[in-house]
């Protein structure tokens, strides 16, 4: 078989907690994102557009809708028959199985995988990072430099780079100093959780770490740590774009907004770089003879008889006459009935928000609705509450 120049490894298995309800039934790099994508859309078309045509997805939490989303990678031109998109769970052998320990010890786990393609590079990727990044300059930079590992960075506001790993480097972009949410940042060049590795420096790395008793099989708390003690070359790459890690409902929430400035950060327009999603074949939508849009976004298969503004809305929604949807982000298959006023809120799938409920506040935190809850008729949910289901039936 055909050896390939560089395969990728997605990190997709994370359970999400800080999304709350959102990943409740689903792992964080599936749930809906822009008004017909989902988060882990965008790695996925980064690799395609990248002409990186083999990438492992490693699943664990909640997997089912992630993995019949993904199929056979067709929507990213992933279905090949050497190559393409593989969907990589834990599994069992003959003598041992377990969950995967880490971010390093599901690359461990998964060697096996990595050797059939015999890559002489491995791009590990995050799977809940909304971006748009051109791999292969990272990898001719790191082939350039010679280095055993590239690490993206990108510069982050003073403020909040104590929320980050952060790369100290020196006048030649060398990774000197790594530093895990310092209290007391040195830089402000955060890691985006995207590596480039040269496979035999990993692989020896991986091993060392799996055989370790005390190591958490970790890249940021072990593997670069590790790296940076034996004085291995390590290149940050600077990455200047839209990046935004959503992973808290916040996040999330601002992203979409995002997206609905005059002139967006993040252009999902861009014929030179296409995001590729699966989506549901529906009718275009339509808008009644008394509906008000302004400043929104909506998908396919919507029906608008009141008002939306400033807001994103997904496959199949209908927003009735008298209700009136502001400054959030509604995803697919949910129904805002008559008289119902919803701000600042995130609705996940299949939701019914009756008859003059009222969700979120013009000011405060962003309200979330959990996957197919049915809000009673004037049921009010506050600024920054999550409700589902169970939520409902506790208060019954």
């Amino acid at each position: 078989m055909k050896k390939k120049k560089c395969i990728a490894m997605l990190l997709a298995g994370g359970q999400g907690s800080r999304l709350g309800l959102l990943t409740k039934v689903m792992a964080k790099p599936a749930v809906p994102f822009g008004g017909k994508y989902r988060i882990i859309d965008f790695p996925l078309s980064n690799c395609t557009n990248s002409n990186i045509d083999t990438v492992g997805v490693l699943t664990q939490y909640q997997p089912l809708e992630l993995n019949s989303y993904i199929g056979s990678g067709q929507p990213w031109d992933l279905d090949m028959s050497y190559g393409g998109v593989y969907v990589l769970p834990p599994y069992m052998t003959a003598k041992s199985g377990e969950w995967y320990k880490g971010t390093a010890n599901a690359i461990y786990q998964n060697i096996g995988f990595i050797q059939q393609f015999d890559p002489e590079y491995v791009l590990i990727l995050s799977g809940d990072h909304i971006y748009k990044m051109d791999y292969n300059r990272m990898l001719s930079a790191h082939i350039e430099r010679g280095a055993d590992i590239t690490i993206a960075v990108r510069p982050v506001p003073w403020e909040v780079a104590p929320s980050f790993g952060i790369m100290n480097t020196d006048a030649d972009h060398n990774i000197i100093e790594f530093e895990e949410k310092p209290k007391h940042p040195k830089s402000n060049l955060a890691s985006m959780g995207v590596y480039i590795f040269t496979w035999k420096v990993l692989k020896e790395y991986l091993e060392n770490d799996n055989a370790d008793p005390n190591s958490k099989n970790d890249f940021g708390k072990n593997i670069i740590p590790k790296l940076l003690e034996d004085k291995k070359s390590m290149l940050a790459y600077e990455f200047a774009d839209y990046w935004k890690d959503v992973g808290t409902i916040a996040s999330l929430w601002e992203a979409n907004m995002d997206l609905l400035e005059e002139v967006p950060e993040f252009d999902l327009t861009d014929p030179r770089w296409k995001i590729y999603s699966r989506t549901p074949v529906m009718p275009p939508q339509f808008l009644g003879k008394n509906a008000v849009v302004e400043n929104s976004m909506l998908t396919e298969g919507c029906e608008v008889y009141g008002t939306v503004k400033h807001s994103v809305l997904f496959a199949g929604v209908r927003v009735d006459e008298g209700a009136v949807v502001e400054n959030s982000v509604v995803m697919p298959g949910t129904h805002i009935q008559a008289g119902a006023v919803v701000d600042r809120t995130i609705i996940a799938e299949d939701c019914v928000i009756s008859k003059n409920a009222k969700v979120g506040e013009a000011e405060g935190d962003i309200a979330l609705i959990g996957q197919a809850t049915v809000l009673p008729e004037g049921y009010v949910v506050k600024a920054g509450a999550q409700v589902d289901m169970d939520a409902i039936r506790g208060e019954a």
